[in-house]
């Protein structure tokens, strides 16, 4: 087993390649959480994945709140089925919410009884079916006699959201607009500790296989005993492999052999094949061709599960451009490969596209 064995068969297991998913809803719950942070990019990260690409799978489940957004596994956004959201945070949602306490404590001056407060006057502002963009909801708030705006509010209603009291709402206007979780989520799923544990490690390592415990600990927020406890109890339903001095989980199966299709992509660097391992990453780069500094804020141009160029994709009125910045010099072939996805993308949003070498 190699790096670039694993990393093809990643892109296998995360429908990246045929076998597509059939819909958006599969992708996420195959994913079973799929980083969020930018709305617009994962919703291509969502669609490319499917057999059909297209904008209004995802953005129906949505709006009907069969997906969510929010904050969940990581102090960042994600997208994960209604169905899944309430015994992820019962599992996640602690651990992470210390991180946002402590930022309410510390960088913006509020105590315990200010933060609850604060909460409370959120949760009180969205009751009777009420879904506020978060302007909105600072308006809310200032009514109300709580002054929260900016970076604070932003961290407020993350906090909220780790606590299970809110998640997103319908779009309004292209914009994210805030929910009661209780509204749109009327019955979660609830698992007991232990059973939730084995849940994540079952569906991380079928849809994110092969991985460490490791990546699945950085994924989930939790801690390797944590992850070793769940995975204890499904690891007959798992296969493993060793390689690189390190255990790799996965669906049964073997290892794709031969060539995949498609053979590039342009993605985020949030995409869950890059964000969503951290132990074995760079898999991604087995020639070890990318520089190992501060991360780039730059997409990814892959060919054959390995990462060759940065991408900036800049969308205009009539064109989606990216502009490649390799990290050695692509070849024919490779270039066409990413020729081809940047067509795909540019299908996907209704225009031309543009692939730009330096």
């Amino acid at each position: 087993m190699r790096d670039v064995d694993i990393a093809r068969w990643r892109l296998r297991s995360q429908h990246l390649v045929r076998p597509h998913a059939g819909s958006a809803r599969e992708v996420v719950g195959s994913l079973l959480a799929v980083q969020a942070e930018n709305p617009g990019q994962t919703a291509w990260a969502v669609a490319s994945r499917t057999a059909d690409p297209g904008q209004a799978d995802l953005a129906a489940l949505l709006d009907g709140g069969a997906v969510l957004r929010t904050h969940v596994l990581r102090p960042t956004w994600h997208f994960v089925r209604a169905e899944d959201i309430g015994w992820l945070l019962d599992l996640t949602g602690p651990r992470v919410r210390r991180v946002t306490g402590k930022q309410l404590r510390e960088a913006h001056g509020l105590d315990d009884r200010s933060i609850d407060r604060a909460v409370a006057a959120v949760t009180d502002a969205l009751a009777g079916g009420r879904w506020l963009t978060r302007a909105r909801v600072a308006e809310e708030l200032s009514g109300r006699g709580v002054q929260a705006a900016g970076h604070a509010l932003m961290i407020l209603l993350a906090h909220a959201e780790l606590d299970g009291l809110i998640c997103s709402g319908p779009a309004a206007g292209g914009e994210h607009t805030y929910a009661l979780m209780t509204e749109r989520v009327p019955a979660p799923r609830r698992l007991d500790r232990t059973e939730a544990l084995a849940e994540l490690a079952l569906r991380y390592f079928t849809g994110h296989g092969p991985a460490t415990e490791r990546d699945l600990a950085y994924w989930a927020t939790l801690t390797l005993t944590d992850v070793r406890t769940g995975l204890d109890q499904v690891r007959d339903r798992l296969d493993s492999f060793q390689h690189d001095g390190r255990t790799f989980w996965h669906a049964p199966g073997e290892a794709p052999g031969g060539p995949q299709d498609p053979a590039g992509h342009l993605l985020q660097i949030l995409d869950e094949t890059y964000r969503g391992y951290q132990d074995s990453r760079w898999v991604l780069d087995a020639a070890g061709d990318v520089p190992r500094t501060r991360e780039t804020a730059l997409g990814m141009a892959l060919v054959d599960a390995q990462l060759l160029a940065a991408a900036r994709r800049t969308v205009g009125r009539d064109q989606v451009r990216f502009d490649l910045r390799p990290y050695r010099p692509l070849t024919r072939p490779e270039v066409e490969a990413l020729d081809q996805a940047a067509r795909r993308y540019g299908e996907y949003l209704g225009l031309k596209a543009e692939l730009a070498l330096p």
